[in-house]
């Protein structure tokens, strides 16, 4: 693994009346989709019955027109699409996860990933548990129904299973009768929720699916809280707020999240352009055009420009049509995969001097050849810019930063770094400059995966 993956994605909707929800959820799960290609699913709840689909593949596979006729009509659906960080990316695995027990039916997505995982589920295990999947999801969703049958309501279970589950969590759920949507205490993974115009509410991961489905933002969930939504209306449960200090994922911003995103009231897109302002001010260099790896790249790219007041260029097209998740069989097709997603326009690159901005550099093959395909296109030189610091620690909260024997960052200097990928100078973004990337409070991020100072530790 040399590319960052993306997280998971979720998606909740409670409409006042029966309404054709597969089709909603399928376009704001299309919207989510960069945050997951693996597989993609939803569970629709019709008058307490719930029916799902759920499959490997991106979303417009896994739901064609009859799959959406077949799941028909409701008022409360979820829809999750998946990157797997916990569990691989076996079709079992696929989310919602859908279980019924006693007190009626449980649909659940997730985005995150547990620290106290392995932990619980062997104390689940020894009372008598059987998993069907290796993902944390399903760890969760025996901890809710396991609390459903001593608490007298769903939320009031999910209230006291958020006692016992530790780690990075964003999660909607449906029960029989409710639409229900939580986030960690620390607020690690992003989640907000919207109303449209006919009053159904929405929760999504990102604004950027509220706009794809015509639902206007109210705010984010907060970091802790609960919102139940039914028949009655919307309430909000608040135990677990204001105990810790907010931790979200810095990476949000600087990778996972579309720019056309807002979180926690911070333009993700704006939050890129700064880091690209960083950038400039802090590694300048002398060059005739400044260019962008699409798609992460290139909003850091216009700031650079911005900061520097070197032309902007498209200097890389993207193949639309290969998608994240492309698979090539056999070596020699899978070293060949970058100029299969990419190719550059050697009308812009020959004989220039270029300022190339990427997100991230993981163990920097991908880097090498993307240096040696702008060379290859006539670039006269190569100053690579990375939008974000080096990696240095492995993420346990849902991102997939590498262990640190797999980090190029921990075993080389930059320099070494800079002759390995071939580029005529290198620079990072500094731990610091990406906690200013907003107006929020910079010790209200975590950065684990570049300073490591880790909110929780990992229970074994």
């Amino acid at each position: 693994m040399d590319e960052l993956r993306e997280e998971c994605g979720v998606f909740g909707i409670w409409s006042p009346e029966k309404k054709a929800l597969p089709y909603i959820v399928a376009t704001g799960l299309t919207a989510l989709q960069h945050r997951g290609q693996e597989a993609a699913g939803m569970a629709i709840n019709e008058d307490r019955n719930i029916r799902y689909h759920k499959a490997p593949g991106l979303v417009g596979d896994v739901f064609s027109h009859q799959v959406l006729e077949e799941l028909g009509c409701g008022q409360i659906a979820v829809g999750h699409v998946r990157y797997a960080t916990t569990g691989g990316g076996s079709a079992l695995n696929a989310q919602p996860m859908v279980v019924r027990h006693v007190k009626g039916q449980l649909a659940l997505c997730h985005n995150g990933n547990l620290t106290n995982s392995s932990k619980l589920r062997r104390e689940l295990e020894l009372k008598g548990c059987i998993f069907q999947t290796t993902s944390d999801t399903e760890v969760i969703s025996y901890i809710i129904t396991r609390k459903r049958l001593e608490k007298p309501s769903i939320e009031s279970a999910l209230e006291a299973a958020m006692d016992e589950i530790k780690g990075a969590y964003s999660l909607v759920l449906t029960s029989p009768t409710k639409l229900m949507a939580c986030r960690d205490p620390l607020g690690m993974r992003p989640l907000v929720y919207g109303l449209t115009d006919d009053g159904s509410y929405v929760f999504a991961s990102e604004t950027c699916a509220l706009t794809a489905v015509g639902a206007k933002l109210i705010r984010d969930v907060k970091p802790g809280e609960i919102i139940v939504i039914d028949g009655s209306g919307i309430r909000s449960i608040e135990t677990h707020c204001n105990k810790e200090k907010r931790k979200l994922c810095v990476f949000e911003y600087i990778y996972f999240s579309r720019p056309d995103s807002v979180i926690e009231g911070e333009s993700v897109h704006e939050a890129r352009v700064r880091a690209g302002k960083y950038l400039a001010k802090n590694h300048p260099a002398k060059a005739d055009i400044v260019i962008g790896v699409p798609d992460s790249g290139l909003d850091a790219a216009l700031g650079f420009s911005m900061e520097s007041g070197i032309p902007y260029g498209i200097g890389l097209i993207k193949n639309k049509y290969i998608g994240r998740t492309f698979i090539a069989p056999g070596q020699t097709y899978r070293e060949n995969l970058v100029a299969r997603k990419m190719g550059p326009i050697e009308s812009v690159l020959k004989g220039k001097s270029v300022v190339l901005v990427d997100d991230s550099i993981v163990r920097g093959t991908t880097s090498e050849r993307i240096v040696a395909m702008i060379r290859k296109a006539g670039a006269r030189e190569v100053h690579m810019r990375i939008s974000s610091p080096p990696f240095l620690n492995p993420c346990y909260y849902g991102t997939d930063v590498d262990s640190r024997e797999n980090l190029i960052a921990v075993h080389h200097t930059n320099d070494e770094i800079c002759k390995m990928i071939g580029a005529d100078s290198l620079g990072f973004l500094s731990p610091m400059d990406a906690r200013n990337l907003t107006g929020a409070d910079p010790e209200s991020f975590c950065a684990a995966c570049f300073d490591g100072k880790y909110p929780l530790d990992k229970e074994e």
